[in-house]
């Protein structure tokens, strides 16, 4: 009885994590950080970059797996992309902004406290593509 209340629970989690909405006005926002951080939630980046490595950063987040657009595009300066884990389907979320010559990059989680670094790791891969490192 215990163990299928368990298997219940757990198929409950997982479907809600998978499931919960993502509202675009609440995630697709503009990046406050001026400087690179890294937080427990997440991480921030800021480089140096006309349309060209905004472009490159776009191309490299559409090729990362279990990654979609939420919100934004090219045209507009700022793009907001959801990354889903390949277990559970816990979903970052990361925006990448060009602001002039300089592009802002904020990834973080949507649930817990604590990403385990998984976003500054991404932020890194990430800015490592583009510059060919």
């Amino acid at each position: 009885m215990v163990g299928g209340l368990l298997v219940v629970l757990v198929l409950a989690f997982a479907a809600y994590v998978r499931f919960a909405p993502l509202p675009v006005e609440q995630w697709h926002v503009p990046v406050t950080a001026r400087a690179d951080a890294d937080r427990a939630d997440g991480a921030a980046r800021i480089l140096q970059g006309g349309a060209q490595k905004f472009e490159g950063l776009n191309q490299a987040m559409a090729n990362m797996a279990r990654t979609r657009v939420l919100a934004g595009s090219l045209e507009s300066g700022r793009i907001t992309y959801v990354t889903r884990s390949a277990v559970f389907g816990f979903p970052d979320l990361t925006t990448i902004e060009r602001v002039g010559d300089e592009i802002r990059l904020h990834a973080r989680l949507r649930f817990g406290a604590s990403d385990l670094g998984v976003n500054r790791k991404r932020l890194e891969g990430l800015i490592a593509t583009v510059q060919g490192g």
